[in-house]
């Protein structure tokens, strides 16, 4: 049986420029590198876009007027899209560039940029993007399969997930032993798991099991 279907939308690069020339170049280089590229004159005009916007990657110049880069940027990390963003600067605008960085940038390049320096910036942005974009797929299906668990189910996994044996879950839920294998098949039935390592790891990936022992 194939996995699940890993076909990957079609990443876009979102070039946000108020200087034509420089965005119409950035189109340019995108789209002979085989990229598909949106251009935007302005923050505005992509801020209305952002909402539906689901994976990709953001370039965009720090300095622009209205709306600046760095503005975007605090937009982009509170409106939750989770997008990768590379900024623009000028000559001289370094400070602007780590300011940028701090807030979530993942790469800035200072004008006139290389070409291939910014292709191998937006491709790696790109590979985070889908990287990021297949997590939160995934976090959301196991999400759906535990909200399917019946409260007893949920008790077992919980169980199981806790690296305890059978006649000890229980023990701890006053059922027989018995009992557990059955509610632990339906489990594994229901989370689409084929061992019990599967259920810890998709407890690791939602966050249910985290990687440190708080308890």
């Amino acid at each position: 049986v194939m996995g699940m279907s890993t076909v990957q939308p079609e990443q876009t690069v979102y070039v946000i420029d108020d200087d034509e020339a420089v965005r119409q170049s950035l189109e340019f280089l995108l789209k002979t590198a085989g990229i598909t590229v949106l251009g935007f004159e302005s923050a505005k005009a992509f801020l209305e876009k952002l909402p539906h916007i689901k994976s990709g990657c953001i370039i965009t110049d720090v300095r622009m007027p209205e709306i600046t880069g760095i503005d975007l940027l605090h937009r982009v990390r509170d409106s939750n899209v989770d997008i990768p963003v590379i900024v623009i600067t000028g000559h001289g605008d370094v400070s602007l560039a780590v300011e940028a960085m701090k807030i979530g940038a993942v790469d800035f390049l200072e004008k006139p940029f290389d070409d291939e320096l910014l292709l191998s910036s937006v491709r790696s942005a790109l590979r985070k993007g889908a990287h990021k974009a297949r997590h939160n797929a995934e976090v959301s299906e196991i999400n759906d399969r535990l909200a399917a668990l019946s409260n007893r189910e949920r008790q077992v996994l919980d169980g199981l997930v806790a690296g305890k044996a059978n006649k000890v879950i229980a023990f701890d839920l006053g059922i027989s032993p018995r009992t557990v294998e059955i509610y632990r098949a339906n489990v594994m039935t229901k989370m689409s798991a084929h061992s019990l390592s599967d259920l810890v790891r998709m407890a690791i990936t939602t966050g249910m099991l985290s990687g440190k022992n708080d308890g």
